[in-house]
């Protein structure tokens, strides 16, 4: 890219079609300007006049202006240019189809015939998936959210899920109905087998003196 300082007086000289032709004011960041350019699709007309085969006729900044056109057309949502480019497209590639195929039937090995009827082929496969591009941009499939449609609410309990009508036991209430018995807090409990040292105090030292 190359920028051209707004002078006045000078001769005029020839532009050059592989320049990018930018006016920069004496006030003008040069570095801000470039970049700006540079991420606003000024290497992809370079590269697009590389291989668009107008010669030294066509110009970098024109199509720098013809890409911005472009581009617009696509952001207000008009998509026609992008629909006649793939509709001429799927005609070059059919065309390229018949060419292929009607080449490989001239052919007097099996070496030849397979050869241009394998490119044929492809030609073919890429014609139809031009048009099947072309027929979803014509007519785009709805977009259709997953719902997660239950028999009424639902209640997801450590990852799985149950209807909310049905509650579990509390803890104390899964103790109380365990073989028919009802934890009693308060119950001494019995001496265990493990510490005869343990054994209950009033049986065996009971004060024989009962007097107040």
């Amino acid at each position: 890219m190359a920028t051209t300082k707004n002078t006045k007086g000078k001769g005029k000289t020839p532009p050059d079609p592989n320049a990018l032709r930018v006016e920069v004011q004496p006030d003008d960041n040069r570095s801000e300007k470039l970049a700006a350019l540079a991420t606003d699709g000024a290497l992809t007309a370079i590269t697009l006049q590389a291989y668009a085969g107008g010669g030294k006729e066509l110009g970098v900044t024109e199509l720098l202006a013809a890409m911005r056109k472009a581009g617009d057309e696509t952001v207000a949502g008009d998509m026609g240019r992008f629909e006649r480019v793939l509709t001429n497209q799927f005609l070059t590639l059919d065309a390229l189809f018949n060419n292929l195929a009607q080449r490989s039937g001239r052919q007097d090995s099996f070496k030849g015939i397979e050869v241009l009827m394998r490119l044929a082929l492809k030609a073919q496969s890429q014609a139809r998936a031009t048009a099947e591009t072309l027929a979803l941009m014509k007519n785009p499939m709805p977009y259709i959210k997953q719902a997660n449609i239950a028999n009424g609410p639902q209640q997801v309990n450590n990852g799985t899920s149950s209807s909310a009508g049905k509650t579990q036991s509390p803890p104390n209430e899964l103790l109380e109905h365990q073989h028919g018995n009802t934890l009693d807090i308060g119950a001494a409990a019995a001496a265990g087998r493990a510490d005869p040292a343990m054994a209950t105090v009033e049986a065996k030292h009971r004060p024989t003196n009962t007097r107040g």
